[in-house]
């Protein structure tokens, strides 16, 4: 037998050990990249920063617009859940006096039931009165079987009334789910534009909120009443170009808003969001709009671009997340979004996807 030879250990050369160091260090910058030890986020140029943020805020809006969704599907479940408890509570009133009156008859049956009838007639002083009466008791008899009938039929009715209430209990509880969902989106959206703009210097922060609107529309002359020298329609122009008085009206008051902050979900009178802007604006003029972009869309008649008159509803993104006031001259007044107040823009500022007048 062949006996087994012991392999020779061969030297490391000058370029094997380079390369084994060379692969240590690589393998110890990918585990240390890998714990997120000693690795620095890249960089960003003030534009790449405006482009992420600007991203973050159409998908917040996006959510908000989901929100306040939810949150008129949850009013509108709490008000029949309401409604559902006030119809229970009043037949379960009617139910009660039902109840009682039966108690009422049954007594009474009990009291005058104690000998048979074939003996109450050969014992009565006054047959004839005493067959009348027996016509009478048939009758009461009859009466008390309808008051049982009546009672259980109430039953029924109130525990129809209790199931649908636990239906739109049930109905709540999801919307109030699916409100917290998006709040958390979009807290999380907005938290994160907020990094991402801590991430500049005083002065590209104040540029970014200039440029939140279209290219050479500045946050200064958006928040001041537009002249002739800007291009832009005044308000006198504007509501008198309005094709009706409500529209006008609608107008008058989002100019008068010119310069409140945007917050999410809210619709007045110191602070909107996009949807809660216009809706507050014809709310002022008597005309009750949806809650949501997806709604308002639908709640007039469509006009095309070329047919805009202002106080028509103009429409932004595929997703119909974006609405403003159309206030003449390709101009518009909307919440932008968290790091801009309440603003006159051009409409081209977004991608356009239609526009309804509503009065």
């Amino acid at each position: 037998m062949a006996a087994h030879r012991k392999s020779r250990q061969r030297s490391l050369s000058g370029h094997t050990v380079r390369t084994a160091a060379t692969l240590a260090l690589a393998g110890a910058a990918t585990a240390t990249a890998f714990d997120g030890t000693g690795h620095a986020e890249p960089a960003l140029t003030p534009a790449q920063v405006k482009a992420k943020v600007d991203k973050l805020y159409q998908e917040a809006e996006v959510a908000t617009e989901k929100y306040n969704g939810a949150q008129e599907r949850a009013h509108q479940a709490e008000q029949r859940l309401e409604s559902l408890r006030d119809e229970a509570a009043r037949k379960e009133q009617r139910l009660n006096s039902a109840r009682e009156a039966l108690g009422y008859m049954a007594a009474a049956q009990y009291r005058s039931a104690g000998l048979d009838p074939a003996v109450q007639l050969a014992l009565s002083d006054h047959p004839d009165q005493y067959l009348d009466g027996v016509a009478l008791a048939e009758r009461a008899g009859h009466r008390q079987s309808a008051a049982v009938a009546g009672v259980r039929k109430q039953l029924r009715e109130i525990e129809q009334v209790r199931g649908a209430a636990r239906v739109e209990l049930a109905a709540l509880k999801t919307r109030r789910a699916e409100l917290q969902q998006q709040k958390k989106t979009v807290t999380d959206k907005l938290d994160a534009a907020r990094r991402l703009l801590s991430r500049l210097t005083a002065r590209e922060r104040a540029r970014f909120a200039a440029d939140t609107t279209a290219p050479g529309a500045s946050g200064r002359a958006s928040r001041t009443v537009p002249g002739a020298r800007t291009g832009i329609a005044a308000p006198g122009s504007a509501t008198a170009q309005a094709p009706t008085s409500r529209a006008a009206a609608a107008v008058a008051y989002a100019y008068s808003k010119l310069g409140s902050p945007y917050v999410w979900g809210a619709t007045g009178p110191n602070a909107f969001d996009c949807s809660g802007l216009v809706l507050a604006a014809y709310r002022s003029a008597g005309v009750s709009l949806p809650r949501t972009t997806y709604a308002q869309i639908d709640a007039g008649r469509r006009v095309s671009r070329s047919e805009l008159r202002p106080g028509d509803l103009v429409f932004f993104y595929s997703g119909i997340s974006h609405v403003g006031l159309y206030v003449g001259n390709g101009r518009m007044i909307h919440a932008p979004n968290p790091s801009a107040p309440v603003r006159i823009a051009p409409i081209d500022e977004m991608p356009f996807a239609g526009a309804t007048r509503v009065a």
